[in-house]
């Protein structure tokens, strides 16, 4: 195996370290970055398309398309890849009330980021590549340790609002699956098992740590960035039955309790 890591970040990183001794060549925008694991930097290096068995896309679309596929796609259509994946977010699932959604169900983004990754899919599946919806990542170095110990977080409070979450070890274990039972085109969600109020992870985050729980700050009242705002926009709880049955994963952290357990 030679695993082409386009956008090698904190997710793919984590598979890295899961499949090792394979061979991963990760790309980063900065060279700092890829100095730090020993890859390319991408966009500005040619990446060695024809050597790698398997590719592993991170990088988000953009207006105009995903740039991957506009640098590379005739390169990679032509390679017989062993396996490829591109990750995606639930997003694009948009605004469903709260209610629970499984790959099947309609996609209907709300923003234009979740339009472009949408189409982006789109482009990745004719190719041939598995596409993982991730939840809202966390795990050792980011997640709400690392807010409620800045002294600067807030549980900010809207009612029946939920949030899927997913492990950062639990996503490289659903890649790695997927790699030893490939299946070209398949849609994954990869999040845990509880959906649950934002509010609530920060402040079990806090009594881990033995610190007092953040303020509380109802939505409607909260200084909060446009960006920040919009995940707000959309309330969804989504299923994940598909990487049990189909890729035979068990969670490592099934719930934000189990994932915040171990600090």
């Amino acid at each position: 195996m030679i695993l082409l890591s386009i956008g090698h970040g904190y997710s793919a990183q984590a598979l890295a370290r899961r499949i090792a001794p394979a061979r991963v060549i990760g790309t980063s925008r900065s060279a700092k970055k890829a100095g730090a694991f020993g890859g390319l930097v991408w966009p500005g290096q040619d990446l060695p398309i024809e050597e790698a068995t398997h590719l592993l896309c991170s990088v988000a679309p953009d207006a105009a398309g995903d740039p991957v596929l506009r640098a590379f796609g005739e390169r990679i259509a032509a390679r017989n890849w062993d396996w490829i994946g591109y990750l995606s977010t639930v997003g694009v699932y948009g605004d469903t009330g709260g209610a629970w959604v499984d790959e099947d169900s309609p996609t209907d983004p709300g923003t234009q980021r979740g339009q472009e990754r949408l189409a982006a899919e789109a482009e990745w599946r004719a190719l041939g590549a598995h596409v993982f919806r991730l939840a809202g990542i966390y795990g050792p170095g980011r997640g709400p340790f690392e807010k409620v110990r800045s002294g600067q977080a807030r549980r900010i409070v809207k009612p029946g609002q939920v949030f899927s979450r997913i492990h950062v070890e639990d996503i490289a274990q659903v890649l790695a699956a997927s790699m030893a039972r490939p299946d070209p085109g398949r849609v994954y969600n990869v999040c845990d098992d509880e959906p649950a109020p934002p509010q609530d992870v920060l402040a079990h985050a806090a009594d881990l740590l033995g610190l007092p729980r953040p303020p509380e700050v109802a939505f409607d009242e909260a200084e909060m960035s446009p960006m920040a705002r919009s995940f707000y926009a959309a309330n969804r709880r989504v299923r994940n039955d598909r990487i049990k049955t189909e890729l035979g994963v068990r969670l490592l952290y099934p719930d934000y309790r189990a994932g915040l357990a171990l600090g």
